[in-house]
């Protein structure tokens, strides 16, 4: 799917399940404190403006193709959320979600694809929880999720958390994904492992929460001449 760009002596093991169990009790712990933050944003989301820079990691030859831009998001109503995404350096490439379809736009070469969600709608929702304005059931309904631990973003605080698909058809292009939140309850880094080593990085900075966004900032305004194809 191309418009889809992807975890001795009986004594001593006593003392180890003793110590399994702490630790254990300690992560959920963690969890949920990071998860209940994010509960308290899922609330009053309505939208993020930030910058993003992009990894794509592919282990076979070991390269890393990185982008950067900026993204904006808007929830217009519960499961309708729209985002787009601008990357201007070094690659030009403007992407929408929204309205049922993802719109792909090159500039450079003045081409765009389309492609309906139709029958991948659900896919879709399932993967936009990785994103933003999400809370914890909505989370646990779709993932089984766990602690990963504590960890920095871009110098500040953040709480990695993992999360598995629990649908097959998800977890054949999403082997394990792993969301940084903030102290804010923010997701300041998101990693899609889709396999044999391959990921896929967002990291998020210059946030801006809940800011005022037109309607017509999310649209993609194609100029005359564009070659126009669809997305399989």
């Amino acid at each position: 799917m191309n418009w889809f760009r992807g975890l001795f002596v009986l004594g001593g093991t006593w003392l180890a399940l003793a110590g399994a169990s702490f630790g254990a009790a300690v992560a959920d712990a963690q969890l949920d404190a990071v998860l209940a933050r994010m509960d308290q944003v899922s609330t009053t989301f309505k939208g993020l403006a930030a910058d993003v820079r992009k990894v794509s990691h592919t282990e076979v030859v070991n390269i890393d193709a990185v982008d950067s831009g900026t993204i904006l998001v808007k929830r217009m109503k519960p499961h309708d959320t729209r985002i787009r995404v601008d990357l201007t350096n070094p690659r030009r490439e403007t992407v929408t979600i929204g309205g049922g379809k993802v719109q792909i736009f090159y500039p450079q070469t003045n081409e765009a694809q389309e492609v309906d969600l139709g029958k991948n709608r659900g896919v879709v929702d399932q993967f936009m929880l990785l994103g933003f304005g999400s809370n914890s059931t909505e989370l646990k309904n779709a993932y089984s999720v766990a602690f990963g631990g504590v960890d920095s973003v871009n110098e500040q605080k953040a709480t990695r958390i993992e999360l598995v698909p629990k649908d097959p058809e998800i977890l054949a292009r999403v082997k394990k994904s792993e969301l940084w939140i903030s102290d804010k309850g923010w997701v300041v880094q998101q990693k899609l492992y889709t396999g044999g080593g391959d990921y896929l990085l967002s990291t998020y900075s210059r946030m801006e929460f809940n800011p005022s966004i037109a309607d017509a900032e999310l649209k993609l305004e194609l100029p005359k001449g564009v070659k126009f194809g669809k997305l399989k």
